[in-house]
């Protein structure tokens, strides 16, 4: 039952996240905003509609969005909330949490270019990059979790996260920090990407999508909010082990977590030029680097000046 609990919660996540970041916009902007809800109205509406396929497409771009459904899921499935039990649970799972992530935009990529079009496959080659150079960002920092607490799986992990020093406070921190920074490139946001634009040249995941309607769109929006929220209760969680390690306290801070920068950021920056997101991501590997270093020098007793 608390695998079944912890599986409800993750997907209450994943639907609150894209409202927080609908109604945190629409509150710095003065505005009313539309429904807390809505994005869920408009995929029930996507559900209701049918698929056109192009005749140049192939059975892997109509089996694309499944794959990428099911990974976003599966990934999910690794991620505890709290102390709660993850419903999967075996020794590597972390490493197999960020595989399965890529397994998904892998197809997404194959998809995108299955279709033909010049603009989907600039779109892939611009996803394949990007892929390229956040993973190791992100198994630097799977990496600092696993070195701090000696275990390899994220149910292992937050079970020992309880009482730390300052010092590995501030590096528990900084890693949570970093899955946030993830966050905004996995769910392809601002300052990387803009969800709201419709000019091909500038997309980078949405264009891969241009030819998706009806049931296989609802199933790419749906998987990435179930990858949004897989980055955030990982950063809830490690933002939980250092106060209180308590479902009620993670989930919500979850919540908070990627809906509110998201917000934040979109209401108050400009999307990067194609040319600074290499830079942007190769410096949130570099950030890696130096937390994982931090990481080590505290289990070796070394002080940090």
């Amino acid at each position: 039952m608390t695998a079944l609990f912890d599986i409800l919660l993750l997907l209450a996540i994943a639907v609150a996240i894209p409202g927080v970041i609908n109604r945190t916009r629409a509150r710095l902007a003065g505005r009313k905003g539309i429904r807390f809800t809505q994005h869920l109205s408009n995929a029930a509406l996507l559900l209701k509609k049918g698929a056109v396929y192009s005749p140049t497409t192939g059975p892997l771009f109509r089996a694309a969005p499944a794959f990428y459904l099911g990974s976003a899921l599966v990934a999910l499935l690794f991620i505890p909330v709290g102390e709660l039990p993850a419903p999967l649970s075996f020794p590597g799972d972390a490493i197999c949490f960020a595989y399965t992530l890529a397994l998904g935009r892998f197809f997404l990529i194959l998809a995108a270019l299955d279709t033909g079009s010049s603009f989907e496959g600039m779109g892939a080659s611009r996803e394949a990059l990007y892929g390229a150079l956040v993973e190791p960002a992100l198994m630097l920092t799977l990496a600092t979790l696993a070195m701090i607490f000696g275990y390899t799986s994220f149910e292992a992990v937050f079970a020992a996260a309880r009482t730390f020093d300052v010092q590995l406070t501030i590096v528990l921190l900084l890693t949570a920090y970093l899955l946030v920074k993830l966050l905004f490139v996995e769910s392809g946001r601002i300052p990387v990407d803009d969800p709201r634009t419709h000019l091909e040249l500038t997309m980078i995941h949405e264009v891969m999508c241009l030819d998706y309607c009806g049931v296989d769109l609802a199933m790419i929006q749906t998987a990435g909010w179930l990858k949004s929220a897989a980055l955030a209760t990982l950063a809830a969680n490690t933002v939980a082990a250092v106060c209180s390690f308590h479902w009620w306290v993670a989930a919500p801070l979850a919540v908070l977590l990627a809906g509110v920068p998201v917000g934040v950021v979109e209401s108050t920056q400009a999307r990067n030029k194609l040319s600074r997101n290499t830079t942007f991501l190769l410096t949130i590997a570099a950030m890696a680097a130096i937390v994982l270093f931090m990481g080590y020098l505290v289990q070796q007793n070394i002080e940090i000046q």
